[in-house]
């Protein structure tokens, strides 16, 4: 075959290639998508992935499936969506900790966060309660405050596991309170945080609000104070801890729908559309507000590029402030 004939055979198929490309983009999704959830059953990036995956599969048509890979804060299943195919059939269910905590707190990590992912769409913020033992005898975050200050190193504080969000939390909350002296003790979970915390074994927890709203509502917790600027619309009549005097304090998670690096514009843009309309149907919105979560509809995939960067630079000095660092 002369050279002309190579030429003529690359440019054919080449073009059969980008033609099968563009109809498995327009076809798609023509099989099941993976979501991924990069943290255990149950939690609260669980409960947001189950709601939001269930109306996708309705719009689109496709089935999603929900998989739990937690393992390492998050790295495990955030470390195998990078290394997907950029197709569009593995998603990941971002947080806080996936995307802008974990870059800071581990040395080596199993992904870049900032070239690895196509973001797609917010999807909502999660606010932190704070809480109380029943055995701890203050009703709200000034009678907190007060009591840790007159006692130094009595009380304690627990968390989700070393540089975890709820970790940060308290890590915030004492540097905006200044001057308390109160003990981190780091649990495996946020479930073994709560039940500490129901056992008395930790004076006071932030949790987030899918998990933290059902133990106050059933009065196994007192709530002292919600963790954003602005109250939680599920629970209107809990002040925050700003307007109990801790000035600036906002400890939150969100979830953000990512993809792996390189994921076809179209798709991108599909799955964006989707999530948007889903986050509009009432019933979703409803449930999610119901899990104490703050839907965040009319995002674009800039707009979440944006946002994520945002919250890698105030989560920085945080973590270089509590001298966290993980291998």
């Amino acid at each position: 075959m002369g050279n002309r004939h190579r030429l003529l055979a690359g440019v054919i198929a080449a073009f059969a290639l980008a033609g099968a490309a563009a109809q498995a983009e327009s076809n798609y999704p023509s099989r099941p998508v993976e979501m991924i959830i990069p943290f255990a059953a149950g939690g609260p990036t669980d409960i947001v992935g189950r709601i939001m995956s269930a109306k996708m599969a309705e719009l689109l048509g496709q089935t999603f499936v929900v998989v739990d890979r937690g393992g390492a804060g998050g790295t495990l299943g955030t470390g195998d969506v990078a290394k997907a195919a950029p197709d569009g059939y593995t998603l990941l269910m971002a947080t806080v900790s996936t995307n802008a905590i974990n870059p800071g707190l581990y040395k080596h990590l199993p992904y870049d966060p900032e070239h690895a992912f196509a973001p797609i769409g917010q999807v909502g913020v999660t606010p932190t309660l704070l809480m109380a033992s029943l055995s701890l005898q203050v009703t709200d975050v000034k009678g907190l405050v007060a009591l840790l200050k007159a006692n130094p190193g009595k009380y304690s504080y627990g968390s989700s596991g070393v540089g975890s969000i709820l970790h940060l939390c308290g890590e915030e909350f004492k540097a905006d309170v200044g001057g308390l002296d109160i003990v981190h003790v780091p649990y495996k979970g946020s479930a073994p945080m709560d039940l500490g915390l129901l056992g008395g074994e930790v004076s006071i927890a932030f949790d987030a609000t899918p998990t933290a709203m059902p133990l106050a509502r059933a009065g196994k917790v007192r709530a002292l104070g919600a963790g954003m600027a602005t109250r939680i619309p599920a629970m209107p009549n809990l002040p925050t801890l700003q307007e109990q005097g801790v000035k600036g304090f906002e400890c939150y998670t969100w979830n953000a729908i990512l993809a792996p690096a390189g994921t076809p514009k179209p798709i991108v843009d599909k799955l964006n559309a989707t999530i948007n309309k889903s986050l509009t149907d009432p019933k979703v919105s409803a449930a999610l507000v119901k899990a104490g979560i703050d839907p965040t509809p009319g995002s674009t995939p800039g707009s979440t590029a944006q946002f994520i960067n945002a919250e890698l630079k105030k989560w920085a000095p945080i973590i270089k402030a509590s001298g966290t660092q993980i291998n």
